[in-house]
């Protein structure tokens, strides 16, 4: 890709990355997101998911989001380095990042929708198991799921939470959805279940009032 002209900084609180925002911004020009091309954001994992939702939620057509990594991890990540940034830019490589949609419907009958770029989870709120109904293009395929809770992540967000379950790393770029279980106690043997990113998973909630759930979307919980 050609490197853009106009650049914007987006820069996570901590200290290693603003002193590297310091660095940049003595070495190249940048102007203010509304006027920007491109998105160089400096951080961990974490700030670079807020700076793509915050893509996502701005009008018009997102910004593309080059992350360098000042963080821990850094999977969504690239090196960071100071010099060099043009030629990078040029040859970097765009993967596009499809979110899930997130509709849940509360106890009260609230009916929420949240985007996820990383992953939507159903999670236990108290010491008992959570009993779901699993469905997939509104066919039930497990009646009863007893477990801490479930998840479905994108390829984005396959190497976070989903892989602290256990789940499967999926390849960039890649139209799936890894579906997996926490904890599952029933049935023993189930481990999830990789799924075209097309695919409609319902998850219902049985004895709600006994074994309340909350939905995650990524780090905004109903």
């Amino acid at each position: 890709m050609t490197a853009p002209t106009r650049r914007a900084l987006a820069v996570s609180p901590t200290r290693q990355a603003q002193d590297a925002a310091r660095a940049l911004a003595d070495a190249y020009d940048w102007v203010a997101e509304d006027r920007a091309e491109m998105i160089v954001a400096l951080g961990g994992d974490g700030f670079m998911l807020q700076t793509l939702h915050r893509q996502l939620e701005r009008p018009g057509v997102p910004l593309p989001v080059f992350g360098m990594n000042l963080g821990t991890v850094g999977f969504l990540m690239n090196d960071w380095q100071v010099f060099g940034l043009d030629a990078r830019l040029s040859g970097s490589k765009a993967f596009k990042v499809t979110p899930l949609r997130m509709v849940a419907t509360t106890a009260v009958g609230e009916r929420v929708t949240l985007p996820a770029i990383n992953e939507v989870s159903l999670l236990r709120e108290t010491r008992e198991t959570a009993k779901l109904e699993v469905t997939l293009n509104d066919r039930v395929v497990l009646p009863e799921l007893v477990c801490d809770g479930i998840l479905a992540a994108t390829p984005a967000g396959s190497t976070a939470y989903n892989f602290s379950a256990q789940g499967p790393i999926l390849p960039l770029g890649s139209s799936l959805i890894a579906l997996t279980p926490i904890s599952a106690f029933r049935p023993r043997r189930w481990r999830g279940a990789i799924l075209p990113d097309k695919a409609r998973i319902g998850l219902r909630v049985l004895e709600p009032q006994k074994r309340p759930v909350s939905a995650v979307a990524d780090q905004r919980e109903v």
